[in-house]
């Protein structure tokens, strides 16, 4: 499940409220165990993941480098070659 949480900080364009509620989402389901809470859990289940996205807001927006800003699309290039290097006899299927 956390694979799929993107690298979120230095990056151009820079990350939108959205994304960082869906790494928040990823992290809590992994935590968790569960994709989807039970409805004895939904209420602390959200409460987690709005806690979580408002401390990753946080140290994006107090983090400093002098890293020059990542692109995007290069990063989603590089982690299409892994993919591509993971599983070669997949290379060029659609998702």
């Amino acid at each position: 499940m956390c694979r799929n949480i993107r690298v979120l900080h230095n990056i151009d364009p820079p990350s939108s409220s959205e994304e960082v509620r869906a790494a928040a989402l990823q992290y809590v389901r992994k935590v968790a165990g569960a994709a989807k809470p039970s409805k004895a859990n939904e209420e602390a289940y959200a409460r987690a993941v709005e806690q979580v996205a408002a401390a990753t807001a946080t140290l994006l927006d107090d983090l400093v480098t002098t890293a020059p800003v990542r692109s995007r699309d290069e990063l989603a290039a590089r982690a299409r070659a892994r993919n591509a290097a993971r599983f070669p006899d997949q290379a060029g299927r659609p998702a």
